[in-house]
């Protein structure tokens, strides 16, 4: 496997589960339905967390195509988090990406062949484009579907 395959999968998992919350979103909207809403909004908030630029995370694996470096980007994002919700399940991510960051601070990306970093730029810049462009459908769409909850509960 090599760095571009990685992208993908990592890629395949928050697409999939956004069309599954843009589904719930357009059903809650034909229904007047506040749990498919509820469900969307929980799909959206998933899958926005689930692209922090840390691996294990899905987000990791994409961002390690533009480089391994990306992941310090995820550490403040991930104590942001923890700040504000006090949640176990982020210190266990945490301490799942400990030896991941720890790895390219000092140099080399997770002790693997240079090789498999090997992807031409055009491939780097779409899979950048790609998450990026998703990252923020994911972040309008969870705002959107937040504001949309108190009125769907009546």
């Amino acid at each position: 496997m090599d760095v571009e395959t990685e992208a993908y999968v990592g890629i395949a998992g928050p697409v999939a589960g956004t069309v599954a919350a843009v589904a719930c979103y357009y059903a809650a909207e034909y229904t007047d339905s506040p749990l498919l809403l509820a469900l969307a909004y929980a799909g959206f908030m998933i899958n926005l967390f689930n692209l922090i630029p840390l691996s294990p995370l899905d987000g990791g694996r994409i961002t390690a195509i533009i480089s391994p470096k990306v992941w310090w980007l995820g550490v403040p994002i991930l104590i942001g988090l923890f700040i504000v919700n006090h949640s176990p399940m982020l210190l266990l991510v945490a301490i799942m990406a400990i030896p991941h960051v720890m790895a390219t601070f000092r140099g080399g990306p997770s002790g693997l062949p240079e090789r498999y970093y090997e992807v031409p730029m055009g491939t780097r810049v779409s899979y950048g484009l790609y998450y990026l462009g998703l990252a923020a459908f994911l972040g309008i769409m969870s705002y959107e579907t937040h504001l949309l909850l108190p009125a769907a509960q009546g």
